[in-house]
């Protein structure tokens, strides 16, 4: 399969191509149909919809089932044709469709959990659906005979999942803030390691199986790089969104990251270049620069005779300093920060104009986004979320790649 790669203009930004409308409520999943111009559709009104594109250029449901229960979660097998639907009451339901995606056939009903399902994904080499849920676990169940394989168990709700399946390890995002790497066996799991980093809940995962790195976005409003493949566990941050981001999907091809967060914002990352890690943030009783006591500091007050001060931290070094040695703000867009933060004022001496330059541009997509999809070999994005529209948007301007496939994004 040839690849063609255009520049990068700056100027550039996603065209939208669709809206599509019509659901009743919140759209929790909306996915591309490979190869076809269409649409699936998950929605809190209760319903799946297949969306196809007709000559008048407008999409229109070819399929419209309703469910006993909102759907708050879909993964869809392009070459099996098999969509698997998690919904509010706990049940996952699989359900096959036709060739020309007019028809689809119910299959079973899984009983995957007892709350809302949040996460799922079809593994067809093992024949296992994996998904998270509201009732703090993680589920494997065979979809030949519809059993349950097996659960583990999480101390808050799971919230996203991604699979690798040629290792069966599943990362599981929950709302502590924390990702569980666990190994899943056929009717058993083992924690093979929990990664900590994110100051708030879990909100989406992407696992690129080449390069073997995890990306994570979480309410914190930041993303972060984990080097799962080696490197001594590096991790990068990624600070550029201004609401909690939603959902992102790592393009291998360019090294290009895309983000979309609740407020509607696009952000495409750089990654193609060699990135600084933020530090660990340091502590000290006293400011590291001029050495003034912290406001806990009694015993150097005392000594002093002067009053506490407020602990900041220098994002780009990681000490701790008082508000008079850390006065300046600076992007730093190289460690990750797209925006101006608190840096101390030596740090701010040593970062030139050029250290300025954003390596991330941002886009406005004009509605709420709770979920997006991708189909990165058309370079053709979906966004969805609780305005109840989807918008299909033409990304290749922007991430300047498109696989030569044979099929028109138009």
């Amino acid at each position: 399969m040839a690849a063609e790669i255009h520049s990068r203009p700056q100027s550039s930004r996603p065209v939208l191509l669709s809206k599509v409308e019509g659901h009743q409520d919140v759209v929790s999943a909306a996915l591309l149909i490979p190869k076809e111009d269409g649409v699936i559709t998950a929605s809190e009104d209760r319903t799946i919809r297949v969306w196809l594109k007709r000559d008048s250029g407008q999409y229109w449901p070819s399929i419209y089932h309703t469910m006993s229960s909102p759907c708050s979660a879909m993964a869809y097998h392009h070459d099996s044709r098999r969509i698997f639907v998690g919904q509010d009451n706990g049940a996952i339901m699989e359900f096959h469709i036709s060739e020309d995606f007019n028809k689809m056939n119910f299959v079973k009903t899984y009983p995957a959990h007892q709350n809302r399902v949040s996460a799922i994904t079809f593994c067809l080499t093992s024949e296992w659906v994996i998904s998270t849920g509201h009732d703090k676990c993680v589920s494997w169940m065979c979809t030949r005979s519809g059993s349950m394989l097996g659960r583990h168990y999480f101390t808050s709700w799971a919230s996203c999942l991604q699979y690798d399946h040629e290792t069966r390890y599943a990362f599981v995002g929950d709302y502590s803030g924390q990702i569980t790497l666990l190994k899943l066996e056929q009717n058993t799991c083992s924690v093979i390691t929990t990664l900590k980093g994110h100051e708030g809940s879990i909100t989406s995962l992407w696992w690129d199986p080449v390069q073997r790195l995890l990306f994570s976005g979480a309410s914190d409003h930041s993303i972060i790089m984990w080097d799962i493949g080696g490197r001594k566990g590096r991790t990068l941050l990624l600070q550029g969104h201004h609401d909690k981001v939603q959902a992102i999907c790592y393009i291998q091809l360019t090294r290009q990251l895309v983000s979309c967060s609740a407020d509607g914002g696009i952000a495409v990352w750089n990654m193609d270049i060699s990135r600084e890690e933020a530090p660990q943030w340091l502590e000290s009783d006293s400011c590291q620069k001029c050495e003034q006591p912290f406001f806990w500091n009694i015993k150097q007050m005392w000594d002093t005779k002067t009053l506490g001060l407020r602990q900041h931290h220098c994002r780009k070094c990681g000490q701790a300093v008082c508000g008079k040695c850390s006065t300046k703000r600076s992007s730093y867009p190289i460690m990750g920060f797209e925006f101006q933060v608190r840096v101390c004022d030596s740090c701010f001496e040593s970062i030139k104009d050029e250290d300025r330059t954003s390596l991330a541009t941002f886009h406005e997509g004009k509605h709420n986004i709770s979920h997006m999809s991708m189909d990165i070999s058309r370079g053709l994005m979906v966004t969805c979320g609780s305005d109840r529209i989807v918008k299909i948007w033409d990304m290749t301007p922007v991430v300047g790649c498109s696989l030569a496939t044979g099929f028109s994004s138009r």
